[in-house]
């Protein structure tokens, strides 16, 4: 499979096993963008080890990696030290242990990596990557605050809660969604509120946690054609682990 595609990938939230089956199953190559929307840690045992994939994986492929806000939560930890009760609370306290077992070398590595994350990704489409949302009706680059970028939750409640017979053209159609072809985002798990464990579709914001981090599958999305790969529903792959179930 040698076509250029770009890869848009959902949140991972240390399931490395899974991360290693959906890339397999989408028949990733070298000729592939990937682009993850964050939350690479917080959930399962592996978080030290999937950082160390995504580097290793950034060296042979064309990685676009955003800021997820749990990427934020275990650098704050990571980099001073101090713990935070409500982080340890959703999925922090695994992340935690599995740093706690790493070298200095792999830690200054993991460092580098959170701090050189984006908050957003624009391609030459006009798609917008981002992990969680924006409220500035300009767009996203008018954003006054950039946390959130990767903490907002109205964009995706505002996506599946607008009429569909709203033309774009009418007065009351959303300013913010005008400004963009398609937008992707994470961080609102489908798993909440849907039994289809699938991306889905509101006006033109696609949502890509498909919750790894509870008793989902990891997704894979092609944004061209919109064909999807999954891997097996992430607990089923760490079977004596919690997660953040």
């Amino acid at each position: 499979m040698s076509e250029h595609r770009t890869l848009v990938i959902g949140d991972i939230h240390s399931a490395l096993k899974a991360l290693e089956q959906v890339l397999t199953r989408a028949e990733v190559t070298v000729e592939d963008t990937l682009i993850f929307l964050g939350d690479y840690i917080d959930g399962w045992s592996t978080a030290v080890e999937t950082i160390d994939f995504l580097l290793a994986l950034k060296k042979t492929h064309k990685c676009i990696f955003i800021r997820g806000n749990h990427d934020e939560l275990g650098y704050d930890w990571l980099k001073a030290g101090e713990d935070n009760p409500v982080w340890l609370k959703h999925g922090g306290e695994a992340t935690r242990a599995s740093y706690e077992k790493a070298d200095a070398k792999t830690i200054a590595a993991h460092l580098i990596f959170y701090e050189g994350l984006e908050n957003y990704f624009l391609d030459s489409s006009n798609r917008l990557f981002l992990h969680a949302g924006f409220t500035n009706l300009k767009g996203v680059e008018h954003e006054y605050f950039t946390k959130t970028l990767y903490w907002d939750r109205t964009l995706w409640e505002l996506a599946q809660s607008l009429n569909p017979n709203l033309s774009k053209d009418d007065q009351y159609y959303p300013s913010r969604l005008t400004h963009y072809k398609e937008i992707y985002i994470g961080h609102t798990p489908i798993s909440k509120v849907r039994s289809e464990l699938v991306p889905k579709k509101g006006a033109n914001v696609w949502n890509m946690d498909t919750g790894a981090a509870f008793k989902g599958p990891l997704s894979i999305m092609d944004v061209n054609t919109k064909e999807v790969w999954q891997s097996d529903p992430v607990h089923t792959l760490y079977q004596n682990e919690r997660g953040r179930n």
